[in-house]
């Protein structure tokens, strides 16, 4: 199969490309610059281009607090953009997986995790404009999308606030790290092999479609996580001391629960996602390796 994969300089992006092409599959990795997802020509130009089958979109405006005073900007990125690809997909029978976020539901204290069907209710600018973007493409293109929200990524490229615990565990004695939010630290890997899959799904007759929650198991609270990483590279979690989210204020509200639930992936045959303590103990040495470069 042809892939076109927009956003593909990104964390996520980049894994994308890396697991498709590790796949075998033909893969049109295109950044910003070689495809403007909110430019009509530009678009037209890529599929006449690439012919893709599946198109993978993680291109997306993500500055959480910028989108607080720019959100016509934000919405333009994350909104209208992915509108135009579905409408793209449409024309040239292609199939659309996009990536969405845990932003778009209130991320009030819960007990139990959000399932896929679970009522939206943004309460960030940020949050509203991904929110339009799942209502834009599974509007346009409701039969061959599948929108796959994640949340608190974390990986090899880019930045990332695994690899900023590390960076700061051979800086400082002690860090002081918010307590009061919980939700799925997530490999970016694990999230790229599931847009994979879900793509290659797309294209069989009668196959599952929709939303799916592509995030790690279990939950943690950012200090948590912090303690783990310590952990895992042999120093003192204890130096990690837990603080609220009201020590670090922030021009957009942070979700105090955003952990996703995964009831969908039994549609699709395949197995649930592992636990986010396993995926980090796989991931970190990765890190570290880029760290060091």
């Amino acid at each position: 199969m042809r892939w076109l994969v927009t956003g593909a300089g990104g964390m996520l992006g980049r894994d994308v490309v890396e697991e498709l092409r590790g796949r075998g599959e033909q893969v049109a990795a295109l950044d910003h610059a070689a495809l403007d997802i909110t430019s009509p020509e530009s678009a037209a130009r890529a599929f006449a281009e690439h012919r893709p089958d599946v198109v993978v979109n993680c291109a997306a405006y993500t500055a959480v607090d910028d989108a607080e005073q720019d959100e016509a900007r934000a919405l333009r990125i994350n909104g209208e953009g992915p509108r135009l690809l579905a409408r793209a997909c449409r024309e040239h029978g292609a199939r659309l997986v996009h990536v969405s976020t845990d932003y778009v539901f209130d991320g009030e204290a819960r007990s139990t995790p959000y399932p896929e069907d679970h009522p939206t209710a943004p309460r960030t600018a940020y949050g509203r404009t991904k929110l339009a973007g799942e209502q834009a493409v599974l509007e346009e293109l409701p039969a061959a999308s599948a929108v796959v929200r994640t949340a608190w990524l974390y990986g090899v490229h880019g930045r990332s606030f695994v690899r900023t615990m590390l960076e700061l565990e051979a800086r400082r004695d002690t860090l002081d790290v918010v307590d009061d939010q919980r939700g799925q630290p997530t490999w970016s890997v694990d999230v790229a092999e599931r847009i994979a899959d879900l793509g290659a799904l797309l294209c069989r007759e009668g196959a599952p479609h929709g939303i799916f929650h592509a995030t790690s198991s279990g939950e943690a609270t950012w200090c948590e996580l912090a303690r783990e990483v310590f952990r895992l590279v042999g120093a003192d979690p204890d130096r990690v001391r837990p603080t609220s989210s009201a020590a670090f204020p922030r021009p957009a509200p942070r979700p105090a629960y955003s952990a996703l639930g995964h009831d969908r992936w039994g549609e699709t045959g395949l197995a649930p996602p592992r636990d986010w303590r396993q995926a980090l103990h796989e991931a970190l040495p990765h890190i570290r390796k880029e760290n060091a470069q």
